[in-house]
């Protein structure tokens, strides 16, 4: 396998979901949680969901540096990143998980509407910005 192979869902894809969306889980051990999303990593194609898959990682105490007091062993609980396409964005106004259909408003500007209610995502990207 090549070292500098990516993955192959990243390519070409741009996520929808940013920092501070509100998103179901659809699939995995955590199916049905809903969560706030701490923040993506588009070249791996994953996200971090506040409170959804919980991993536990157990680290050895230390000396931090330049300083006297030394870091604490043990068990430590983090959020593991998830696939994007186990996640769902979850629409403000109608409060369902929900597909997304882009559009473009009267004034010009691109954004992204819920499949369900048709409201515009208060989220709203200009056309200059792309």
């Amino acid at each position: 396998m090549l070292a500098n192979k990516q993955n192959k869902h990243a390519l070409g894809t741009r996520p929808e979901l940013a920092a501070g969306d509100t998103v179901v889980v659809v699939a995995g051990k955590d199916r049905g949680k809903r969560g706030r999303v701490l923040r993506t990593i588009p070249n791996e194609g994953q996200i971090v969901v506040e409170g959804v898959n919980i991993l536990k990682r157990h680290t050895k105490a230390g000396q931090s540096r330049g300083g006297t007091r030394a870091m604490q062993g043990g068990i430590v609980d983090f959020e593991a990143p998830l696939a994007y396409s186990n996640v769902m964005l979850v629409c403000p106004s109608c409060d369902q998980p929900t597909r997304i259909r882009h559009t473009k408003l009267a004034d010009g500007r691109k954004a992204i509407e819920c499949v369900r209610c048709g409201e515009p995502y208060e989220r709203v990207r200009s056309v200059e910005q792309q």
